[in-house]
């Protein structure tokens, strides 16, 4: 009886899982839709390239294959790891975000401004991807915090939506 308690629960958790990746991935359309309107109002001088485009251009200059790319190739490749990343951090969203005690909404925006944190002051800058985010303009920093705020609410609307018939012991209703 144990044994089936457990593997339903170990099911239950791989559910959960794909379930966060898919609202991950959902969520990031409107992401990118917020970025690519706010970055046109930004002044000239910041319109350079949003971070995803640095960000695969830094990685594929990395293992030798940004001079093999052209621009329809280069655009193909920044939106599939945008969407991955999208996918990957959406997949972690319950496992982290169980730590924040409201639910719902607040909690994908606070897990969406977790995400932003960890990853242009955290990872990013300390592989020497990007320089960290306090090295940038004030409208920048804007238009990726309002981006990550979004993501983070369709992320939480979509799981929710997902969620429905998926009970884990231990996570709380949203």
């Amino acid at each position: 009886m144990l044994n089936r308690q457990a593997r339903e629960t170990s099911r239950s958790w791989w559910a959960v899982l794909l379930q966060g990746a898919i609202a991950g991935f959902v969520a990031t359309f409107p992401m990118t839709v917020v970025m690519l309107l706010l970055h046109r109002l930004l002044p000239r001088r910041e319109q350079y390239p949003l971070p995803p485009r640095q960000i695969t251009e830094e990685i594929s200059e990395r293992v030798g294959v940004n001079e093999t790319m052209d621009e329809p190739e280069q655009q193909t490749v920044t939106l599939a790891a945008h969407f991955a990343y999208g996918a990957l951090a959406g997949m972690l969203f319950i496992p982290l975000a169980r730590m924040f005690p409201m639910a719902g909404v607040p909690r994908g925006m606070l897990y969406g401004l977790l995400v932003w944190s960890a990853s242009y002051l955290g990872w990013l800058p300390a592989a020497g991807i990007l320089p960290p985010a306090t090295r940038e303009p004030v409208g920048r920093n804007f238009v990726m915090i309002a981006a990550h705020l979004v993501w983070g609410t369709i992320l939480a609307l979509v799981f929710r939506r997902l969620r429905i018939g998926t009970d884990l012991p231990g996570l709380r209703s949203e």
